[in-house]
């Protein structure tokens, strides 16, 4: 029996979205993970449109929307008073073709995402562990304990998703720098008087709280600081009597209640040889704007065409150094952010108080109402505006776009750019009139063109007229071509060893000699 060449440790939402790209780029994988099953906590809920965009690419987005449930508006409190209502739907119109934040359950999107996998022919091995695993330049040896059974295996690279406490970043030996926060927090899922389909959330000194709809049957997630530290283990009733003052709410029924503490760190590395971390593995960071879970599945949406790739024959090891020094810089700013940014809503002292008393409830309805700071709001939160600029794939720049940049959606109803990306394949689109070189030059490198007239839609999206732009698998720009220049997709091809044409049908992934 052939080994799969990838083995992906973990089976959260970055595990199986790794195994679930890898699956449509024709790489075997085995997934292992040492539960039982998926998980039956609701944890992670937010799901922001870069996610659903490379849903899209796998034909089930508007599936996946269907299942949860869009928020319409946040709601900002300080001591039982409502402060602030903003309103959010489609604050994205016209940036993505999911202009919301989706809430939905983490228990629930795994297992839609253990069933797309299991429907293309892959499925969880539950109760696998890994033991141990080293590497040499040609493959990487693991033994796994399957039901207690030790299997001594070999593979091209191995893939850690297994969480904050991971093993195979423990094995590899990445430093884990970084803090976590005095307080302890508690999460809870109940159901409350009423009906919510809204963001609900308290800032006050060191009293944060949130509440959010997690399932369509009306379940209420609720999240806070504990106020004090109880003798035994802590109950939702140590906690009950402020959240309810906090929020205005009442809550009749607690299906689920946990405590954590929230953690701030960045691995030093992201690879190593054979060896690549992602998601909770790789960075963690405190939950302000939803962004934990989202950044884990760009990681292996991120990884898992360059690995494609390199199984194929179709790049050199370059591509693979793309990964880290993309997604490493992207996970150092997001921490600093949210970690700023978490500060200051429990901060204690006046510039808290003037955050939460006068800046949230005055400046941000004020600019909420200009499409430009609700544009830019959509675009930091949703990941859309996650570029790449100083990656060694990206170059060029052409009207408001550069090399590293999402590709913009665009549609007038006539023409989506976004339909040819479910290809997920290397592509170049231009808007406008096409140079004959430049299709020369992508006829010989068997790299697939798609032209789109260039109009209203397409400069209101930042497109550049006449440009032409290389699209990589994952929807972000590589080169932007201003002047349709010949000769640049010739250089990055050599200089990466990339071949643009899809891989040869029923082309198996090479064993390592």
């Amino acid at each position: 029996m052939n080994t799969p060449p990838v083995l992906i440790v973990g089976a959260g939402p970055t595990g199986l979205m790794l195994a679930l790209r890898l699956a449509r780029h024709g790489v075997d994988c085995r997934i292992i993970d040492k539960n039982s099953g998926p998980g039956q906590a609701s944890r992670a809920m937010a799901v922001h449109a870069r996610t659903l965009e490379f849903y899209q690419q796998l034909g089930f987005a508007d599936e996946l929307v269907s299942l949860g449930i869009k928020i319409n508006a946040m709601h900002i409190h300080e001591g039982g008073e409502e402060l602030v209502k903003l309103a959010l739907g489609e604050i994205g119109e016209g940036l993505s073709p999911y202009p919301f934040v989706l809430s939905l359950p983490q228990d629930e999107h795994e297992r839609f995402l253990i069933s797309k996998l299991a429907a293309a022919g892959v499925h969880v091995e539950w109760n696998v562990a890994l033991d141990l695993w080293t590497q040499d330049d040609s493959e990487v040896q693991a033994i796994l304990l399957n039901n207690g059974e030790r299997q001594y295996c070999t593979f091209n690279y191995i893939c850690g998703c297994d969480g904050a406490r991971s093993k195979v970043r423990e094995i590899a030996g990445f430093a884990f720098s970084g803090g976590t926060y005095d307080h302890l927090y508690y999460v809870a899922d109940a159901q409350v008087a009423g009906k919510n389909t809204d963001l609900h959330a308290h800032l006050g000194a060191n009293a944060f709280a949130l509440m959010l709809p997690v399932r369509t049957s009306g379940m209420q997630r609720l999240i806070g600081i504990l106020p004090d530290r109880p003798d035994g283990a802590p109950v939702f009733d140590d906690v009950r009597e402020q959240v309810e003052s906090l929020l205005n709410i009442q809550v009749e029924h607690v299906n689920w209640f946990s405590t954590y503490k929230v953690h701030h760190r960045v691995a030093a590395q992201f690879r190593e040889r054979r060896c690549f971390i992602l998601g909770d593995a790789a960075h963690l960071h405190s939950p302000v704007g939803g962004q934990g879970m989202n950044t884990g599945l760009g990681d292996a949406v991120n990884l898992a065409w360059k690995l494609a790739q390199k199984l194929r024959g179709q790049s050199n090891d370059a591509l693979l150094d793309t990964y880290e020094s993309e997604r490493i810089v992207f996970a150092r700013k997001l921490v600093a952010t949210t970690d700023r940014a978490f500060q200051a809503i429990v901060a204690q002292g006046i510039a808290g108080q003037f955050l939460r008393r006068w800046l949230v409830p005055h400046a941000l309805p004020f600019l909420s109402g200009f499409g430009r700071a609700r544009r830019l709001l959509f675009r930091t939160v949703s990941q859309i505006q996650i570029s790449y600029e100083d990656s060694a794939l990206s170059a060029g720049h052409a009207e408001y776009l550069r090399g590293g940049d999402r590709l913009p959606w665009f549609s007038d109803g006539t023409q989506d750019n976004f339909t040819a990306l479910r290809s997920m394949d290397w592509q170049l689109h231009i808007y406008g009139e096409a140079a004959p070189e430049l299709l020369d030059e992508a006829r010989v490198l068997k790299l697939p063109v798609h032209c789109y007239t260039f109009n209203v839609a397409a400069k209101l999206a930042g497109l550049g007229r006449d440009a032409a732009y290389l699209v990589r698998p994952d929807g972000h720009i590589a080169l932007a071509l201003h002047l349709q220049e010949s000769g640049a997709l010739r250089a990055l091809a050599l200089r990466l060893g990339l071949h643009f044409g899809p891989a040869e049908s029923g082309k198996a992934a090479p064993r390592p000699v």
